[in-house]
């Protein structure tokens, strides 16, 4: 059924996944609304097709159902004084759809001190996001730090913003990265592909007392996890 929810504008094509029960819960469909994947697609013509789609250096802003799995499963560590790692953020799209997820919680506040952490070691695909977020109305929380868009190996996290309530990883890694567990804040979430050959969506949780637990949630196929120099050495566009 995920695969069925094409539509012909951003509106239908979440109503598709909202029918088809990826999306559930209000939260996470006002979320998606406010971020047109058009502007984070290579081909905006295609930007609604409910399929991974090339964005350049060997890289893929991943299907829109998928996007939505990963925003239902966050979702309940996503709040106003929340900090989320998004580890292989490419085009910036879920990037995006997190920081909505942590605003609708109470962006005016003095409180409000929720941030997004996105990471990519493509610097061409750092900077295009970083454009595509400010032509989405985002400039605002890019300048004054609540997104942080940066460079480099996401496999090893970014400890110096962390603990993180929620960490999404948008590749497959052969298995979960020590350095991702020991950034997850406690308690706190992780949606992760894992695997090679077989992948399957890993729920990684951390208990208040620092216990992890781990819970297959469904089969996928993800681009692999790697570094630089062998994204850079298979590049499709």
């Amino acid at each position: 059924m995920a695969w069925r929810c094409t539509g012909s504008t951003n509106t239908e094509l979440l109503l598709n996944m909202r029918k088809s029960e990826i999306i559930k819960s209000d939260r996470v469909f006002a979320a998606m609304t406010k971020v047109d994947r058009s502007k984070y697609v290579r081909n905006p013509s295609a930007a609604y097709q409910d399929s991974p789609q090339l964005i350049g250096h060997g890289a893929t802003i991943s299907a829109p159902h998928m996007h939505a799995y990963a925003a239902e499963h966050l979702l309940p560590y996503l709040h106003s004084n929340a900090r989320v790692l998004d580890v292989g953020s490419g085009s910036g799209y879920l990037c995006a759809v997190l920081w909505q997820l942590l605003a609708d919680d109470g962006h005016a506040g003095s409180e409000f001190t929720a941030k997004v952490v996105a990471i990519d070691h493509i610097d061409e695909l750092v900077s295009w996001s970083v454009d595509n977020l400010r032509r989405d109305g985002l400039g605002r929380e890019v300048d004054q730090g609540h997104i942080r868009v940066i460079a480099g190996d996401g496999r090893k996290g970014v400890p110096e913003d962390g603990p993180y309530d929620a960490i999404h990883v948008g590749a497959a890694a052969p298995t979960v990265p020590d350095a991702l567990i020991e950034q997850l804040a406690a308690p706190g979430r992780m949606f992760i592909p894992v695997g090679t050959e077989k992948q399957q969506i890993m729920q990684i949780d951390k208990d208040a007392e620092g216990r992890v637990t781990e819970k297959a949630v469904l089969d996928v196929g993800y681009v692999p996890l790697t570094d630089r120099e062998k994204q850079i050495a298979s590049m499709r566009y």
